[in-house]
């Protein structure tokens, strides 16, 4: 009898460890880009040709007292829930230190900018998993006030939303905005760190989604529906080597001409062989590794936008 108790013990002591040490997605808190517009932190750029507002969060966090005490305040409602944090603060003075640097490189170089998006940028420097988009009103009645707010859980390597939650705390005397938010996530952030964590669950069973395109310069002698390169098109090669490197061979061919292809829903591992995070670029990485070898010896350029887009150039670095 003793020893089935010990075994039963054991099994319950193994699942609880098990739980417990269940991986979680890494999350970083910012205002959302509908919050930041309405109140005057946007900043333009040029996104191929098209100038496009985007959220200026260094004024943001210079200019508005509150928004360190909102994310600070979602933040610890995320981590008492074992959720791990990328802070903004932290990350925008990884991205002004590294902005320095690549003002540097250019100069000493072609002189050619880098041509990413600020908060593609920001992405890259933070890897967070999730990017938890935060809108807020503060409500005014007579001497209470109460808090509406948007709670947006988006994927940081696709920007699909994969959680939301929202709704409007209960009138209170109190003015502190910190805690008019918690009052009024409080009964609806369970819910939505389920989905978060569902989602997460999702990837590690069925891989993280990235896209992948392939391009080539005018100047390279070759194309994708050649037949120089092995036993079928170069096209139907690279889908080959797709299929064998994602995770359960998934993933979608959206377009495919002589000089262009388009994978979307590429599913790649979440970790790599050494147990690093692994995102578009590293990925891509390899595919450039097998066009380079023998017998297909093309040369291709490597170009990364945000976590989840990575282009490779044929015909030369």
């Amino acid at each position: 009898m003793k020893k089935v108790l010990l075994i039963c013990s054991l099994i319950v002591l193994g699942t609880t460890l098990s739980f417990g040490q269940a991986k979680k997605p890494t999350l970083m808190v910012v205002p959302s880009d509908a919050w930041c517009i309405k109140n005057g932190y946007v900043m333009e750029f040029d996104n191929d040709g098209t100038t496009t507002k985007i959220p200026d969060y260094k004024k943001a966090m210079q200019e508005n007292t509150d928004i360190l005490l909102v994310i600070s305040s979602i933040n610890d409602m995320m981590a008492e829930r074992g959720f791990p944090l990328k802070n903004l603060e932290s990350a925008m003075k990884t991205l002004a230190s590294n902005a320095a640097e690549d003002n540097m490189r250019s100069s000493k170089e072609s002189g050619a900018s880098v041509n990413e998006s600020p908060i593609d940028a920001l992405k890259k420097v933070a890897k967070a998993d999730i990017i938890i988009q935060l809108t807020w009103t503060v409500n005014t009645t007579g001497p209470k006030k109460s808090i509406t707010f948007i709670l947006q859980g988006l994927d940081a390597y696709t920007d699909k939303q994969i959680a939301g939650a929202n709704g409007t705390g209960a009138p209170s005397f109190s003015a502190e905005v910190p805690v008019l938010l918690k009052e009024a996530v409080t009964a609806h952030i369970d819910n939505f760190s389920a989905s978060l964590q569902s989602h997460f669950d999702d990837m590690f069973a069925n891989g993280r989604e990235v896209i992948i395109r392939i391009q080539t310069w005018d100047s390279w002698d070759g194309d994708l529906e050649s037949e120089d390169y092995g036993d079928d098109e170069l096209g139907i090669l690279i889908e080959d080597w797709m299929a064998e490197n994602t995770v359960k061979g998934r993933f979608s061919t959206t377009d495919m001409t002589e000089s262009m292809a388009l994978f979307e829903q590429v599913r790649i591992p979440l970790f790599d062989e050494r147990g690093r995070a692994q995102d578009a670029r590293r990925f891509a990485s390899g595919l450039r590794k097998w066009l380079k070898a023998d017998p297909r010896l093309i040369e291709s350029k490597l170009v990364m936008k945000g976590l989840g887009r990575a282009t490779l150039i044929l015909g030369e670095k």
